[in-house]
């Protein structure tokens, strides 16, 4: 006869500290009848019962939590969200550079004649000077400025007060800035490791602009560790070099690195190949040996190959060892660089180039240099805020229905968002067929964020950056119009009514504070105003028992937006919201004074 080992019964289904308690104290019931019954709450088998449904209860809080931050649908930390978005292929842009237009004044001697300046004396400010707002933040000049242009505009600045001839003059140009410092960072590396990783030390890095070895070998940033061919620039040499001063040449690059960006960090890794494995590897590619059908060369018969794959190794770039990488990157100097208008005044190190100085007087030059002088007369913007987890999911969704490239609306809305960190950020988009064009027109309506963080419009830097950008991976037969995109300021008056035992005082605060926090996330272009919202958060609050009346009214004067906006002609049929154009969107600039409600 065969006997059957009879199973305790356990219940799966308890997961907190009260029911894994109750399933204890009934499981040593009926198994343990004899030998166990001291259930008494100040008893030592309480102790113990009490610290099983503990563990357990904190085993099942991080079972759930361990799954919940492994799926996009439900992760919550903002790292573990952009870990799977790498998983999908999202690329983190990071944190963004502010761009910006700075005027630029010196002084230098006149012409002995009186006549002019003295051209002698017209320097050229180099690239890589540096300059710094009233709050801090560091700005360097991305291009090379000569004060010796026609285009520049002069006036006297001292005069004899003599004869009345000038002693010099003041010259006036502009020049564009970027936001941040160039730093430099030493990394040693030991023997050879797969796929190595380094962290960066600094934080809010915008762009990786070199990595060199020892031996002056440099590493390429790439996309994927799988792409293995850049476009770089060299001179042109030929008669049409005045116009096209460059030309692209594809260059295959076994060194190379990816680079990774969290929320501030930053770090570079690279493959798994050694230098034996790029021996024969050629710098530049030659089509020819792939393509062109010529006698005594090697080729490919077969015409489905992958053009872009020709390196002889499938070890993903060549890994640095037993060598020190020089890591040079441009670092935001603070979380928000962006910088209101006349707000950068501060010259920093300035680098100046005199043609023939050997020949100047010296001391004319070191005036010329301490003369210079700087100002934005317009903002400086391009960096945003950080997207909450929310807003990066939604990118992370749509990057990966993109597959990098543009063929819908969200596709052009993700890669606008997707623009490289040192090429500034847009941070709202929004596109659209022009109806009025017979052609596949699109208007692209892009905004930027302020120093305060509100909208703004983009300066002319970032969208010449983004029509770039965009270029890569447009339709070939769509044509893009970028457009600023019109801000309607607005604020809400409410009335709500209490309950008779209640503090109005109280309830109108904490109304006011839920209805700020609530319209603190940004609106898209061309997204409605729900009036409705209104009702619903302000009816959450305990103590408030209806809101009898919602207005939104239109804000205009000094500091709010001069957009013309007709609120009443705006309103949905039913009245449950604000209908906004596509080329629009409804900001509550001030919540403090632009929310105000009143409690009966």
């Amino acid at each position: 006869m065969t006997t059957y080992k009879k199973y305790p019964l356990i219940k799966y289904t308890s997961r907190d500290f009260n029911s894994i308690r109750q399933d204890l104290i009934e499981y040593a019931k009926r198994y343990y009848p004899d030998t166990f019954k001291d259930f008494n709450e100040s008893g030592f088998g309480s102790l113990m019962i009490d610290s099983v449904s503990y563990i357990g209860d904190i085993l099942s809080f991080y079972l759930d939590y361990s799954v919940n931050e492994s799926f996009l649908d439900t992760a919550i930390e903002f790292e573990n969200i952009l870990k799977i978005g790498r998983q999908l292929g999202y690329k983190y842009p990071g944190n963004p550079a502010a761009f910006g237009q700075l005027d630029m004044y010196v002084i230098v001697p006149a012409l002995s004649t009186g006549t002019g300046p003295d051209t002698s004396y017209l320097p050229i400010l180099k690239k890589g000077s540096t300059f710094s707002s009233v709050n801090g933040s560091s700005y360097s000049l991305v291009e090379n400025i000569n004060f010796d242009s026609d285009v520049n505009e002069t006036v006297v600045a001292r005069v004899n007060s003599t004869t009345g001839a000038p002693l010099s003059y003041a010259i006036k140009t502009s020049g564009q800035v970027a936001s941040g410092i160039i730093q430099r960072e030493e990394l040693t590396v030991g023997n050879f490791e797969r796929f190595l990783k380094l962290d960066l030390q600094a934080t809010n890095i915008t762009e990786i602009i070199s990595v060199v070895d020892s031996e002056s070998n440099e590493y390429y940033e790439v996309d994927y560790l799988t792409q293995d061919v850049v476009y770089t620039a060299t001179p042109n040499r030929g008669n049409d070099s005045k116009v096209t001063q460059s030309k692209m040449v594809p260059l295959v690059v076994p060194r190379r690195f990816t680079a990774i960006r969290d929320r501030n960090i930053t770090s570079i890794q690279f493959g798994f190949g050694t230098m034996v494995d790029s021996d024969t590897v050629e710098p530049l590619i030659d089509p020819s040996k792939i393509v062109a059908k010529q006698h005594g060369r090697d080729y490919f018969t077969d015409t489905g190959f992958d053009p872009t794959n020709l390196l002889k190794t499938d070890k993903l770039g060549v890994v640095p060892s037993n060598t020190t990488l020089t890591v040079t990157y441009r670092v935001n100097s603070s979380t928000d660089v962006n910088a209101t208008a006349n707000s950068v005044t501060s010259v920093g190190t300035p680098i100046f180039e005199f043609v023939n100085e050997l020949s100047l007087n010296a001391s004319n030059v070191s005036n010329v240099i301490s003369s210079l002088e700087v100002n934005n007369s317009e903002p400086i913007v391009g960096n945003i805020t950080t997207p909450d987890s929310e807003e990066l999911k939604n990118r992370i969704y749509s990057a990966y229905s993109s597959q990098n490239r543009a063929v819908t609306e969200v596709d052009y809305k993700i890669l606008c968002y997707s623009m490289p960190a040192q090429f500034g950020a847009i941070k709202r988009a929004n596109i659209k067929r022009d109806p009025e064009s017979l052609k596949r027109n699109l208007n692209l309506y892009v905004l930027s964020e302020d120093a305060f963080g509100n909208f703004t419009t983009a300066n002319n830097t970032i969208k010449e950056n983004l029509k770039s950008w965009l270029d890569s991976n447009r339709m070939i037969n769509d044509t893009i119009d970028i457009l600023d995109g019109k801000i309607v300021n607005i604020g809400i008056e409410y009335t709500a009514i209490a309950g008779l035992d209640a503090n109005k005082f109280e309830l109108l605060e904490e109304a006011n504070l839920k209805l700020t926090n609530f319209y603190n996330k940004k609106l898209e272009i061309g997204d409605p105003f729900y009036i409705t919202d209104v009702f619903n958060e302000v009816n959450k609050i305990n103590g408030i028992i209806d809101v009898s009346r919602v207005k939104i009214i239109h804000k205009t004067g000094t500091n709010y937006s001069a957009q013309a906006f007709n609120i009443d002609d705006s309103y949905s049929d039913d009245g449950r919201f604000l209908v906004a154009p596509d080329n629009t969107v409804f900001e509550i600039k001030f919540p403090d004074v632009d929310i105000k409600g009143t409690i009966k």
